[in-house]
């Protein structure tokens, strides 16, 4: 499924798969993010940290009646305040799709899949 936008040149069609990739790289960005989870986390049981190339299997990015809704599944880093960071990646990811693609979402759904210690270096 993909996002369809008109403008004055034409059509524009952009993949799920291309928001879930900028948000999923603005999300990480933020202070206090360890990496994504895979959504499937809870059927598999194991906490994975996928990397760059594996946003999309971390992210949904759903259309319903012309709104656009994000989940995003995260692991945190120790002792950082996990509703705050969680409201920083939602404004993060907000701000980066309206600057990127010029889509505003309506909502952006944080789940924390887990905690983790950060190396210090």
């Amino acid at each position: 499924m993909s996002i369809e936008m008109k403008t004055n040149y034409g059509h524009i069609h952009i993949a799920n798969e291309v928001i879930a990739a900028i948000a999923g790289g603005a999300a990480i960005d933020n202070y206090g993010i360890v990496g994504m989870a895979s959504k499937n986390q809870i059927k598999d049981g194991l906490t994975e940290i996928l990397g760059k190339d594996n946003f999309t299997r971390g992210i949904i990015v759903r259309q319903e009646n012309e709104e656009l809704h994000i989940d995003m599944y995260i692991i945190v880093g120790y002792g950082t305040k996990i509703s705050e960071v969680a409201h920083n990646v939602q404004a993060k990811v907000k701000y980066t799709l309206e600057q990127t693609i010029g889509l505003a979402a309506d909502s952006v759904n944080i789940y924390v899949q887990g905690v983790r210690v950060t190396n210090p270096s």
